[in-house]
C-alpha cells in the first residue's frame, strides 16, 4: 500500500469484497443463459444465421473470453484491484441489447404478417436490464474510487463508505489521533470535537488504521518538533 504524499489517494475495499465480486459473477449467468437460448435455435436448426445473430456471437465470444479475463485478473491482483470500465457488464449489457432487439424484431415481423399488434414484456425487460449493465460499467469505478485514504504532507483526508461526508484534517486542527481496537481510531482537534474513524468495513481495516496512525505520529514530529507534539501535556 502506497502511502507517499505524491502517490495521491489510495482506494479502500469493502472488506467482504471477495464475496461480493462472486455474487457479480453469478450475475453474469444470467445473460449468459440468454445468449445460449438465442443461440440455440439457430444450433437447432430452427432459425437461419443472420447477420444480426452473427453480431451476438461475436459478442459472446467477446462475452467468454472477459468472462475468463476477469477471472485471471481477480486471481493475479486480489480483490484490491478494479479497472476504469467493467469490460465484462459492458458485454452483458451488448448481449441483452441485441436479445432484446432480436425478440422485438421477430415480433414485429409476425405482426407485419399477420396484422395483429401485441404488446410484448420480454424485448422492454432486457433493455431496461442491458441499460442497468450499462450503468454498472461505468459507475463501478466511480463508486470503487469515493472510497479512499489520501495520506499527505499537510494532513491526511479520505471518505471510509462511498455515501458519507468525506473527511479532511490538517497538522494544525488536530491535537493527537487515538486508536480504538483493532480497527478504530479517534481524531481529536483542537475544536473539542471527537471524529471516529471506523476502519472496521474496509478490506485489511486494521493495517490501513496503522498507516493513519505511523502517518500522524510522523507528521505531528515533523509539525511540532519531538518535545513539542499536540496534545503533550506541558510541564507547570
Amino acid at each position: 500500500m502506497n502511502t507517499a504524499s505524491n502517490s495521491g489517494p489510495v482506494t479502500l475495499y469493502h472488506k467482504n469484497r471477495g464475496r461480493i465480486e462472486r455474487l457479480r459473477g453469478f450475475s453474469h449467468l444470467l445473460p449468459a443463459l440468454i445468449l445460449f437460448s438465442g443461440l440455440w435455435d439457430v444450433l437447432a436448426g430452427e432459425e437461419s444465421l443472420t447477420p444480426l445473430l452473427g453480431l451476438e456471437v461475436a459478442v459472446g465470444a467477446a462475452y467468454v473470453l472477459l468472462l475468463l479475463r476477469e477471472l485471471w485478473q481477480l486471481q493475479r491482483h486480489g480483490v484490491a484491484h478494479h479497472e476504469k470500465i467493467a469490460w465484462l457488464e459492458l458485454a452483458a449489457a451488448g448481449i441483452l441489447a441485441l436479445e432484446g432487439y432480436h425478440i422485438w424484431h421477430r415480433h414485429h415481423e409476425t405482426a407485419l404478417r399477420t396484422g395483429v399488434h401485441r404488446l410484448h414484456v420480454l424485448p422492454w425487460l432486457y433493455g431496461a436490464l442491458a441499460v442497468w449493465y450499462g450503468l454498472m460499467a461505468f459507475g463501478l469505478a466511480q463508486l470503487h474510487r469515493r472510497r479512499f485514504l489520501h495520506l499527505h504532507e499537510a494532513g491526511f483526508s479520505g471518505r471510509l463508505h462511498p455515501f458519507r461526508r468525506q473527511f479532511d484534517f490538517r497538522w494544525d486542527q488536530l491535537t493527537h489521533v487515538e486508536p480504538i481496537g483493532a480497527t478504530d481510531a479517534v481524531v481529536h482537534t483542537v475544536a473539542g470535537e471527537p471524529h471516529l474513524l471506523s476502519f472496521g468495513q474496509v478490506h485489511d481495516g486494521a493495517a490501513h488504521r496503522d498507516l493513519l496512525l505511523a502517518h500522524v505520529a510522523r507528521g505531528t514530529h515533523a509539525q511540532h518538533g519531538p518535545n513539542d507534539s499536540p496534545g503533550s501535556k506541558q510541564d507547570s
